[in-house]
């Protein structure tokens, strides 16, 4: 249980959801940790739990999409921890639901910007600290709709197919420097944020919610959705010396909803 004995990672959105389980699977296997987020009140609330168990955690409120806070993000972690060796690009928001035409060009850059742009500016950040290290892990959290069309979700799915492509990239350029880099495409994740998912289908559908959540649900061949903890697995092992062969790799944890 302490793969990660003695690393120091960033999770940006690692105040709730999937950024904070992961944050504690983190913990549990020996990381410590900087925790950056928007809202304070989660951001103070998963640190309180992670210094209650024992974690080193630091809290910063920062937005992804700011290259200052990303640049504060990353000297705070070396002043806090002498080094930096995983980053785990969490932040995310999901982008409006509707058809392209009825997408505002402020709601297709503010998922752009969060999403992709905040993964660019955060890595970048840390890149060079890696580089010197002679060693790192960036961490890319995607999502299944970066693996096939997205109806109704434009921005989102684009933001995220597009962080394979980033991934890739980064793989090969900074394979030399001894940093690896993967993505991970989750499912449907229980939890709060993807029931408003589910009911801002409904409502832009005309569809009953139930009826949407179990459509997402059967589409997996294992019939359900897939859980934080399960999301929070998979990267402890991508940045575990057990993953030390991959690079540029993208693993889909969604239940066997798409198999490529």
């Amino acid at each position: 249980m302490q793969q990660l004995q003695g690393k120091v990672a960033i999770i940006t959105g690692g105040g709730h959801g999937i950024g904070r389980q992961i944050a504690l699977a983190y913990a549990s296997a020996g990381a410590k940790l900087l925790l950056t987020a928007r809202a304070k009140g989660p951001l103070e609330e998963t640190r309180a739990d992670l210094e209650r168990s024992g974690a080193a955690c630091v809290a910063i409120e920062a937005d992804v999409a700011s290259e200052a806070d990303c640049a504060r993000m990353a000297a705070r972690t070396i002043e806090a921890f002498g080094r930096i060796d995983i980053l785990v690009n969490n932040a995310g928001i999901g982008g409006p639901t509707a058809r392209l035409t009825e997408t505002s060009l402020a709601d297709w850059k503010e998922t752009i910007d969060i999403n992709l742009t905040g993964t660019w500016l955060a890595t970048r950040a840390v890149l060079l600290q890696m580089e010197k290290q002679g060693s790192g892990i960036i961490l890319n959290i995607a999502s299944v709709a970066a693996r096939r069309g997205f109806p109704l979700r434009s921005a989102y799915a684009a933001s995220k197919w597009a962080m394979i492509g980033l991934t890739q990239t980064l793989a090969m350029e900074w394979a030399s420097a001894g940093v690896r880099v993967n993505c991970i495409c989750p499912g449907a994740v229980e939890g709060p944020r993807i029931e408003r998912v589910f009911r801002a289908r409904a409502e832009a559908t005309g569809r009953p919610y139930e009826d949407v959540k179990a459509e997402v649900a059967s589409s997996a061949a294992m019939k359900r959705l897939v859980t934080e903890d399960e999301i929070a697995k998979a990267a402890v092992f991508l940045a575990s010396d057990a993953a030390s062969a991959m690079t540029g790799q993208t693993l889909n944890v969604d239940g066997g909803i798409v198999m490529n």
